[in-house]
C-alpha cells in the first residue's frame, strides 16, 4: 500500500470528525439510499438474500415501496454528514455523490443546506431490467369478481403494469465548495475549481450523462465482488480523472465494494476510505 493509502473499518458518522478542516481535494461516495431497507440499517446479505427472491424486497420490485418518510430519513441522516464534508473539503473541492431518483432532490438539498453550491445533476446511464408488475395475478387473487370479471378486466389490462418505467440512469449531485477569490486565484492556492476538459469517454466534450455499462468490469478480481450496487471502477476513474490531479487526495467515506479506492490508486491519487 502506497504511503497516503488508507482504509479503515469505521463507522464515517464518527471518523469524520477525525479529518482537518480544508484537508480534502475531492470526496466521491455512494451513501444508503433509504430505500426498501437501504437505510443506515443496511446490511448487504439480508438485502441480497431478499432480492435474489425474483427481484423483489418485501413482496414489491426493488425501489417500488413508496413511502415518503423515506426522503425525511435521508435528509436527517444526510444532513450532519454533508456538513462534515463542507468542513474537509478544501475550497474550490468537488463533491460527488451517488444517489436514486426519487429521493435525488433530497440528497441534494442536505448538500445545498450544509453550504455547498450543486452544480449539476450527473448520470450514470446503463442498460437496467424492467421491474414493474403486472396485475393479472392480483385479479385473480380477487374473490369480489366472477370469472366472467376477471377475464374481461385482465384484457382489459393487457400490457398495463405498475408505474416504474424501465431504470436506465442513477442521478449524482455534483457539488463544489465556494472557491476563494477567482477561479483562477483558487487555483494557484489549491489546484482545485476547474474540471479536466481532456478526460472523456467517448472523445467529445465531456458530458453530464456517463454511458458504462453495469457489467463494466476493469480486472479479473473485481468480478469476483459481491456487492448489490456495486460501481464499475472505469465510472469512477472517469469522475477522478475529471475533477482531481494526480497525488491529490480523494476520499469515500462509504467505502462499499471498493471500486473508489482501486480507481484512486489506478490513477495515482491518495486516497482515505471507510
Amino acid at each position: 500500500m502506497q504511503e497516503s493509502f488508507f482504509i479503515f473499518h469505521k463507522d464515517c458518522r464518527i471518523a469524520l470528525k477525525d479529518l482537518a478542516e480544508n484537508s480534502i481535494d475531492f470526496i466521491v461516495t455512494d451513501p444508503p439510499y433509504f430505500i426498501d431497507g437501504m437505510g443506515n440499517e443496511w446490511n448487504d446479505n439480508n438485502l441480497t438474500n431478499k432480492a435474489s427472491k425474483s427481484g423483489v424486497i418485501g413482496s414489491l420490485p426493488i425501489g417500488m415501496k413508496f413511502d415518503r418518510n423515506q426522503g425525511v430519513k435521508l435528509q436527517e441522516f444526510m444532513n450532519p454528514l454533508a456538513e462534515e464534508f463542507y468542513r474537509i473539503l478544501k475550497p474550490g473541492g468537488f463533491c460527488v455523490v451517488f444517489s436514486q431518483a426519487r429521493l435525488y432532490h433530497r440528497m441534494a438539498m442536505s448538500l445545498n443546506l450544509a453550504g455547498f453550491e450543486i452544480r449539476d445533476m450527473l448520470a450514470w446511464k446503463y442498460e437496467g431490467q424492467a421491474k414493474a408488475f403486472s396485475q393479472t395475478h392480483f385479479i385473480k387473487k380477487d374473490k369480489n369478481l366472477s370469472s366472467m370479471q376477471k377475464e374481461i378486466l385482465i384484457k382489459e389490462l393487457e400490457g398495463m403494469k405498475t408505474p416504474q418505467l424501465k431504470p436506465q440512469i442513477e442521478p449524482m449531485v455534483l457539488a463544489q465548495k465556494p472557491k476563494i477569490g477567482t477561479f483562477v486565484q483558487n487555483w494557484q492556492r489549491y489546484k482545485l475549481g476547474l474540471i479536466n476538459t481532456k478526460e472523456s469517454l467517448d472523445s467529445k466534450f465531456p458530458g453530464n450523462v456517463m454511458e458504462i455499462p453495469k457489467s463494466a468490469r476493469n480486472s479479473e478480481s473485481e468480478d469476483k465482488i459481491e456487492h448489490l450496487t456495486r460501481k464499475p471502477v472505469s465510472l469512477i476513474a472517469h469522475l477522478i480523472r475529471l475533477f482531481t490531479q494526480e497525488n491529490q487526495l480523494i476520499l469515500d467515506p462509504f467505502l462499499g465494494s471498493g471500486s473508489s479506492a482501486i480507481a484512486a490508486l489506478n490513477n495515482k491519487r491518495r486516497f482515505v476510505g471507510f
